[in-house]
């Protein structure tokens, strides 16, 4: 990426303040955002300034993709199903400016320092990148032996996970052994100044969450040390998951490519009843499962096909949230940034505020994505992607 002026003021931009749409010059200083004002008043003399015009744009927080498989998913069909690792290219081009990694079924080819470096990589490459340490499997595999270790003191680690519950796949792991792991995310996550929550990937199984029901009645753990995810798998498990927020719990909903499985509830139909229920939207996330497999098992558990996700189906729902009215763009930018930044401690992410990571999108009335800036960098300018990977070919 060629060198880029340390300032860049960006006109006339349609922006959110406390959800209603003004028009307001924004002032980007190298990674921060250092002025929101209304237009003309920013005034700067003796120093280079990039001009942009952002007359007819709308701007919101850059998207904050909290499930992410970056060294790719899979495998449950052998080696050959092993997902591809993500590039940064993969999710300019979807408004995606941050993720948080992790590992899923396969912690056997799959290891927590190739996450590490992945995400190290994705960082030097534009992104804000952070982890969670584990994999599906309990015990689960660490860096220093340790959940609690990890978090405290390896600065990516934010949390552990994705633990698998009701699910063939998993280890089936006793109630006993959860609440050990979610106890070590919890201590660790107080010693490393960090949310240190535990991901839990929820299964088909009957079970569902159960052990999340359990742990809110007969321990001391609060609900919010715990983000269960793939909750609109199906409608028995979103079910409980409506019942779970009722708990003071969070909701990760999964984007899944359209038309979705007969008894599969699409984001769009999960949120239009969670907002019906009440004020809940605060306790949402949506992510990608970008570069996981989607695996289809019959009633055997033979597998029987597999596709992998990606970060199109993520920003196509994000689109027709607001297309169709369920949410309004603000909404929407909070559930798919502010939401993030908030639930899993994110300092300086998902707002559009004086101080905070100059990490935004640009989209024109349409929705469509013109601009992509992240820790001040321009990833992405007039919807043509800047940023490129190190072993990248150009489109």
């Amino acid at each position: 990426m060629s060198e880029e002026k340390f300032f860049k003021l960006i006109s006339g931009l349609l922006v959110f303040e406390k959800g209603e749409p003004v028009i307001r010059d924004l002032l980007l200083a190298g990674e921060k955002i250092a002025a929101i004002e209304k237009p003309g008043a920013i005034k700067i003399n003796g120093l280079e300034v990039e001009q942009i015009e952002g007359t007819g744009l709308q701007a919101i927080p850059g998207f904050i993709d909290p499930h992410v498989h970056i060294t790719g998913g899979g495998g449950e069909g052998g080696p050959a199903t092993r997902a591809p690792e993500i590039q940064v290219e993969d999710c300019v081009r979807f408004g995606v400016t941050g993720v948080i990694g992790l590992l899923g079924t396969d912690s056997v080819t799959r290891h927590p320092s190739s996450l590490l470096a992945k995400a190290r990589a994705l960082e030097i490459e534009g992104l804000n990148t952070w982890i969670m340490v584990g994999a599906y499997n309990l015990p689960t595999p660490t860096f220093t032996g340790s959940v609690r270790s990890d978090i405290a003191l390896i600065d990516k680690v934010i949390g552990a996970g994705e633990i698998a519950l009701s699910d063939h796949r998993s280890s089936q792991p006793t109630f006993e052994e959860f609440i050990k792991f979610v106890a070590e995310c919890r201590v660790g996550g107080m010693l490393g100044g960090k949310a240190g929550l535990a991901n839990l990937h929820l299964g088909d199984g009957p079970r569902g969450l159960d052990y999340l029901f359990r742990m809110v009645e007969e321990t001391e753990i609060p609900a919010t040390q715990v983000i269960p995810t793939h909750i609109n798998r199906n409608r028995f498990l979103f079910a409980q998951g409506l019942k779970w927020l009722e708990k003071g719990g969070y909701l990760d909903l999964t984007a899944m490519p359209e038309p979705v499985a007969e008894d599969e509830v699409s984001v769009l139909k999960a949120l239009i009843e969670i907002k019906a229920r009440g004020d809940y939207l605060n306790q949402v996330t949506v992510s990608s499962d970008g570069n996981g497999s989607l695996p289809v098992f019959d009633q055997s558990g033979r597998l029987v096909g597999l596709t992998v996700a990606s970060q199109k189906d993520y920003f196509q729902t994000f689109q027709e949230l607001v297309r169709q009215k369920i949410l309004t763009l603000s909404e929407a930018s909070q559930v798919f940034s502010t939401n993030v930044a908030e639930i899993y401690k994110l300092k300086g992410k998902g707002k559009l505020s004086p101080g905070y990571d100059a990490d935004l999108l640009l989209l024109n009335e349409e929705l469509q994505l013109k601009y992509v800036f992240s820790r001040g960098k321009t990833m992405m300018a007039n919807g043509q992607i800047k940023a490129r990977g190190t072993f990248s070919t150009r489109d």
